[in-house]
């Protein structure tokens, strides 16, 4: 993300999307404040050279309103406006090499007017390099066009008005008041654990002018873990980095950056006709390379600003920032685990989690008492949660996970007939027995039409009949083991032996050969598995590809999801996962057992009250290795009867 400054005051590179700042405030120094600042403010910003423009009037109180916030006197401030002359300097030069030729023009008419450059091959000249010149400004205006109207990338983000949160506007005020800097013009919640400012002060993103200061992004599992004075703490580095954005060397070093960034998408802008579309590609082509000679300044550039910001914000709750950025971690890894395991199987059954910010506190409260490194974390939640800065913590909670929804699985924009929203008190209903049944159903249907006789050897099995042709045979846990069972494993070292020799010829074995059984490591090939993964998978495939493909939020290319976070499964790992599906189907209907909700590993079995945790192992027992038994041990001891039906969706 361009500009990006982190929650750890660190930067990342440039990518596509609009950064920090860019724009210019107004110092309002008052002399009440004292006269150290106000000097050192105004003395930096006289130094700043070229740029840094003339001393404004004489504002209320004595003071002068300097046009900008001056970058300070930090070493990364320094360094970034030095990269920021870079960047501008590689617009110079572009602008030069555009204007050359009209200038060699002007010569050479200059020169005939004079009466030095007379004659036919001057004439010629004078023609040529005034066909050049034109072309080439033409093409550079088209080039500087494409870059003043292109749209920069804008991160979807729920917006959070001031009268939605005073107390949080209240405490980033005071935060920037304490460093020095212009405050934030908004400020804007992601379903992310980072925090960063985002310049929108382009004419495309809205009524905000430009000039306006950055908006401030805040993660918002931050605003549900973090305690107040954890978040003051967070956002200290990041509201500093408002400062060094008033520059307007930086400032417009970011513009012209982001301006390329965003000419570089135009050719895939949809709707464009083929001659349209051919020029996109050459202004593209133009824009990249530019891109491409100021992108190493760009990035230092950044790097620059979120040191500089990171060195004044020391002044601000420094040894509550240390303890702070432990939960930042914390608070990402509880993130992570509640999207993965916990949100992303009820968005595949059409739920979305309301309340998701609300359940990363569980996660990350189970997650303390597992882990040993992260005991004491939970002696915090006494302490006022920054959800409280919030007027109406529940809806906010409610439209960031709707958002979260939509960037992580591209689901719709808003609630419909098969996309509501579900409380946690619900889930284990609405998702987690549901998902088992539907998954149990998919794996009887798939069985169905693949339907081989489990005695009969592999080659004499008959071709799979059609579906309306297969009788609806009872949905049982049996017949799945019973169909992924395979032969018996010969015993450790045994070899088969040969009809024609009982010990086989001598000094002919290959030492890189199996003992016939297909598996380097040991194991038993299942035919009947490796033959229901296959299908699994061609009936999950062909499901997806009829689930309807959601609008991208706006500021990014193409449908969702645009950070999809399941990755791709294997044929085994989806039959296994099925297999245990269907087992906890039978466990639910035949038992005592529940299904129930755990926050680190997403939807559980619980027997007798306790979460099965012995489970998976016995059944990639059956699936990888055809051996029924830890399985149908594990069923007796729970007792399970697999040869009763289940009740599927």
């Amino acid at each position: 993300m361009y500009g990006v400054t982190g929650t750890n005051g660190n930067t990342s590179g440039t990518s596509g999307t609009s950064g920090t700042g860019g724009t210019r405030g107004t110092s309002g120094a008052d002399d009440s404040r004292g006269p150290a600042p106000a000097r050192r403010v105004d003395r930096a910003h006289r130094a700043s050279g070229p740029g840094g423009g003339p001393r404004g009037p004489v504002g209320p109180g004595g003071s002068r309103a300097t046009p900008g916030y001056a970058t300070g006197d930090e070493l990364g401030a320094r360094a970034a406006r030095a990269r920021a002359l870079a960047v501008l300097r590689v617009r110079g030069r572009a602008l030069g090499l555009a204007v050359l030729p009209a200038a060699v023009a002007a010569v050479l008419y200059a020169g005939g007017v004079t009466g030095h450059f007379t004659g036919p091959g001057w004439d010629t000249a004078r023609w040529v390099v005034t066909v050049l010149a034109v072309v080439v400004l033409l093409v550079a205006a088209a080039v500087a066009l494409v870059v003043a109207r292109s749209r920069p990338a804008v991160t979807p983000t729920v917006e959070l008005a001031e009268s939605a949160a005073p107390d949080l506007y209240r405490l980033v005020r005071d935060l920037a008041d304490r460093l020095d800097v212009p405050p934030p013009s908004a400020i804007a919640l992601t379903p992310d654990c980072d925090s960063w400012l985002e310049d929108r002060s382009h004419r495309a993103h809205g009524a905000r002018r430009v000039g306006d200061a950055p908006v401030l992004v805040i993660g918002s599992p931050f605003l549900w873990w973090m305690r107040v004075g954890e978040l003051r703490a967070v956002l200290a580095p990041v509201v500093a980095g408002t400062g060094p954005a008033a520059h307007p060397d930086i400032a417009a070093a970011r513009r012209f950056v982001r301006g390329l960034d965003a000419a570089v998408a135009v050719p895939r802008t949809p709707g464009l006709d083929p001659v349209r579309r051919l020029g996109a590609h050459g202004v593209g082509r133009l824009a990249r390379t530019l891109l491409r000679g100021c992108r190493g300044h760009a990035a230092e550039m950044e790097r620059g600003v979120a040191a500089a910001g990171s060195e004044r914000a020391q002044t601000v709750d420094y040894g509550v920032r240390i303890v702070a950025q432990e939960q930042v971690g914390l608070a990402y890894a509880g993130w992570d685990r509640l999207l993965t395991r916990v949100a992303l199987p009820a968005w595949r059954m059409g739920r979305w989690p309301a309340r998701l910010d609300a359940g990363v506190v569980s996660a990350l409260t189970e997650l303390s008492r597992r882990d040993r490194l992260a005991e004491g974390f939970t002696s915090r939640l006494g302490e006022r949660p920054a959800c409280d800065l919030l007027e109406e913590p529940g809806a906010v909670d409610e439209a960031t996970s709707l958002l979260a929804a939509r960037l992580f699985h591209g689901a719709p924009a808003g609630p419909g007939a098969n996309w509501a929203p579900v409380e946690w008190g619900a889930y284990a209903e609405e998702v987690v027995d549901r998902t088992w049944r539907a998954d149990a159903a998919r794996l009887h249907q798939v069985l169905d039409r693949v339907a081989p006789d489990p005695a009969a050897p592999p080659a004499e099995r008959p071709a799979a009949p059609a579906p309306t042709d297969v009788p609806d045979a009872p949905p049982t846990l049996a017949r799945i083991i019973t169909h992924l069972t395979a032969p018996e494993r010969p015993a450790p070292g045994h070899r088969p032996e040969s009809p024609q020799s009982p010990e086989g010829p001598r000094g002919t074995e290959n030492p890189d050969s199996t003992d016939g059984l297909g598996d380097p490591d040991g194991g038993l090939e299942s035919p009947a598995a490796d033959e229901l993964a296959a299908a699994l998978t061609a009936q999950a495939a062909r499901e997806e590809r009829g689930r309807p493909v959601a609008q991208a939020p706006e500021g990014f290319d193409g449908p969702g999801p645009l950070f999809p976070l399941q990755p791709p499964r294997s044929g085994r790992d989806l039959l296994a996962d099925h297999v245990t599906a269907m087992v906890c189907c039978a466990a639910v209907d035949t038992t005592e057992a529940a299904p129930g909700l755990d926050w680190l590993d997403g939807p559980a079995l619980f027997v007798r009250g306790e979460r099965c945790t012995d489970l998976t192992a016995t059944v990639l027992s059956l699936v990888e290795d055809g051996d029924p038994k830890p399985l149908r041990t594990w069923l007796t001891r729970a007792g399970v009867r697999p040869e009763k039906p289940v009740r599927l969706v």
